[in-house]
C-alpha cells in the first residue's frame, strides 16, 4: 500500500502543481488514497520531494535530482552496512544477501533510487536479485556496493 500510495505521490507531481500537503492529500483521495497528513509528510521525506519554484511563482512539488549510484542516500548506506551480507553477479544479475528478512527493505530502497541500468529488483526473506541492463551496468553497481561494505 506505501509503494503504491508513493507511485501514486509521484504521478501526481508529475501532472498537476501540487504546493501543498493538503492538495496532495486531496489529490491523494480523489484517486482512492486514504492517508493523513502525517503519512504524507513522511511519504514527501522518503521520496526526497522538494518544494521548486514555477514560472508563475508559485512553489510546487519535485523530484530531487539526488538518484543516482555515486549519491547512495544514508538510507541506503545503513541498509546495506546494517544488513547485507554479500553481494555477487552474475552476468546482468546482481544477487545481495541480507540478513534474514532484510533483502525486502535493501530492494525497496534501491527501487526508490534512479540507478543506472538497473531494471527492476525481486525480493526474499534473505535473497533481492537485482536485473541490470547488461553485465558492465551490473558490474559497475557490484562494485560500488562492495566499496560500501567496506
Amino acid at each position: 500500500m506505501k509503494n503504491a500510495r508513493q507511485a501514486e505521490i509521484l504521478n501526481i507531481i508529475q501532472m498537476t502543481e501540487v504546493e501543498t500537503q493538503e492538495q496532495l492529500l486531496e489529490e491523494l483521495r480523489s484517486r482512492g488514497f486514504t492517508a493523513t497528513q502525517a503519512t504524507i509528510s513522511r511519504d514527501i521525506k522518503e521520496l526526497r520531494l522538494v518544494k521548486e519554484l514555477t514560472g508563475r511563482g508559485g512553489y510546487r512539488y519535485a523530484l530531487t535530482e539526488r538518484k543516482t549510484v555515486s549519491g547512495l542516500d544514508t538510507r541506503l548506506r545503513n541498509i546495506f552496512k546494517e544488513g547485507v551480507t554479500a553481494v555477487d553477479v552474475a552476468q546482468n544479475i546482481v544477487v545481495v544477501r541480507t540478513m534474514p528478512g532484510l533483502a525486502s527493505a535493501a530492494c525497496s530502497a534501491l527501487d526508490g533510487m534512479e540507478i543506472h541500468g538497473m531494471v527492476g529488483s525481486l525480493a526474499g526473506d534473505d535473497t533481492g536479485i537485482l536485473i541490470m541492463r547488461d553485465n558492465a551496468a551490473a558490474q559497475q553497481f557490484s562494485s560500488e556496493v562492495h566499496k560500501l561494505l567496506k
